[in-house]
């Protein structure tokens, strides 16, 4: 009879055991979760210039993806191996009005004729330097409404000012300077944080 209490016992004291541990565990995570969630930035903190990270690890090639930073666009590219040798044409030099980015705005690491840190990602604020306006992605060649001769980039449908696939400005046009490059930095090789300049030995 003692026996049979005992392992009745046994049986109910383990089940109250793993219950309680079950429920402190749930408990912890209910208090974790908003803690941790605090530290993130606020809205605000964002807009006024705290960094911001984009995931791009399923950024497809050609695709572009649009992040707000310090209240501005932010378009960061994926180029395809098609739209890298586009920038590679010898020709395209001189139809821009600052092929070698000297009078445009950007880091020092982002001064090569991928105007990036890594040549397939381009990150850009997505803002015209003519008067501020917002430029559309149209990184097809050939596009119907820009002309047999258009290589491909950015088109600000305003007042016409084209960019080509690095965001350099074509001459002719009234956009004075190539689209501004942010700082930016990878944080991994598929995150990517805009606002903070990466360390370039």
């Amino acid at each position: 009879m003692t026996s049979e209490v005992e392992k009745v016992d046994g049986g109910r004291r383990h089940f109250l055991l793993v219950a309680t541990a079950v429920t402190g565990i749930a408990g912890a995570a209910m208090t974790a979760v908003p803690f941790l969630a605090s530290w993130k930035p606020s809205a605000r903190a964002q807009a006024l210039g705290a960094p911001v990270e984009q995931d791009i690890s399923k950024l497809e090639p050609g695709a572009v993806v649009k992040v707000n930073w310090r209240g501005q666009a932010i378009f960061i590219v994926r180029r395809s191996p098609e739209m890298m040798k586009q920038l590679e044409d010898p020709a395209l030099a001189d139809k821009l009005r600052d092929p070698k980015s000297e009078q445009s705005e950007q880091p020092e690491y982002a001064k090569n004729d991928a105007r990036s840190l890594k040549p397939e990602y381009l990150v850009l604020v997505g803002v015209c330097t003519h008067l501020g306006c917002a430029p559309l992605s149209r990184f097809q060649p050939a596009d119907a409404e820009l002309g047999a001769d258009w290589p491909g980039g950015f088109y600000c449908p305003c007042h016409g000012s084209k960019f080509d696939l690095a965001g350099r400005v074509f001459k002719d046009v009234p956009a004075p300077t190539n689209l501004k490059v942010p700082p930016y930095r990878f944080v991994t090789d598929g995150v990517v944080q805009i606002g903070v300049d990466a360390e370039v030995a």
